[in-house]
């Protein structure tokens, strides 16, 4: 009988304690989720107090005559895949440099995690500076072409610029991921490598980016989640100009929502961009999380 009243005592305790977080969970996800579900199927300015059931007209509009947000989705995923592979690489190349033993290492470690401690709405601004004025001022005394070109007014340009400042201001944060990935390879393991007589690259290839497989899938799951919800970047520096090119698919749900006033509409795109980023990453999760196992 003891037993019995010790049992649910703790069961009662449990509840007790777990309930303030899931009600804090209920209030901040799972409430707003279930009105965004509700939003997304009427028509609503977001003023009136009756929004108006459409059903699944929004998604149909969305799939089948919103030429902006299938722009909106190509301009996403190709700033998403070069972004993912671009910020990968160069944080490893970096992290092997600042992994070596350099008398500067930890003054270069610090030097290029300070931009990632900055908003990238402010980094946006500062490089608009810099792009529009900067540049005029480096091609007028240096006559180099490339100071020259208008890289916020050329759609091409404006893409390239778009994804430099993104990965200058957060590279410093997949640096850290790998460096901790490079001190945990055991040292035991690149002396026999070294033993054997492989030379840096086979090291490299055969031993340090096996062993560094979780780094990687951290750093390739936060790299896909943030470039899919690109936003504050782009409306700081280009403002999704020329003409809209650079709108991104986060972006083109703000214009819709909070410029257009079509919060059904917006909120519609809002919920397939949630539905997009949970498959892609799950999909992502699980392949990466199979390697690590046959690593």
């Amino acid at each position: 009988m003891a037993s019995f009243y010790r049992k649910w005592r703790d069961k009662l305790e449990f509840g007790i304690f777990t309930l303030p977080v899931l009600i804090c969970v209920a209030v901040a996800f799972y409430i707003p989720f279930v009105m965004t579900v509700r939003y997304s199927l009427t028509k609503w300015n977001g003023i009136s107090k009756h929004p108006k059931f459409i059903g699944l007209d929004n998604f149909k509009q969305i799939f089948t005559g919103d030429a902006n947000f299938t722009n909106a989705a190509w301009f996403t995923v190709k700033y998403a895949v070069l972004y993912i592979v671009l910020i990968n690489v160069l944080a490893i190349l970096l992290a092997l440099v600042l992994d070596a033993k350099l008398k500067s290492k930890t003054w270069l470690r610090a030097a290029f995690f300070i931009p990632y401690i900055l908003s990238l709405v402010i980094v946006g601004f500062i490089w608009k500076f810099i792009f529009m004025q900067g540049f005029e001022s480096l091609g007028n005394s240096t006559g180099w072409h490339i100071f020259k070109m208008s890289w916020l007014g050329e759609p091409g340009l404006a893409f390239i610029s778009v994804l430099f400042v993104s990965i200058w201001q957060s590279i410093g944060f997949y640096l850290v991921i790998y460096i901790a990935g490079l001190q945990s390879v055991p040292g035991d393991l690149k002396e026999a490598a070294v033993v054997d007589g492989a030379g840096p690259v086979r090291r490299f290839f055969s031993v340090t980016l096996p062993l560094l497989a979780p780094s990687i899938t951290i750093a390739v799951f936060m790299a896909l989640t943030n470039s899919i919800k690109v936003f504050d970047v782009i409306l700081s520096l280009t403002g999704g100009g020329p003409g809209g090119t650079t709108y991104s698919v986060a972006y083109d749900i703000y214009r819709d929502t909070f410029t257009n006033n079509l919060y059904g509409y917006g909120t519609a795109k809002a919920l397939i961009l949630f539905v997009a980023v949970l498959i892609i990453t799950v999909i992502q999760l699980t392949i990466f999380k199979r390697r690590e196992v046959e690593a």
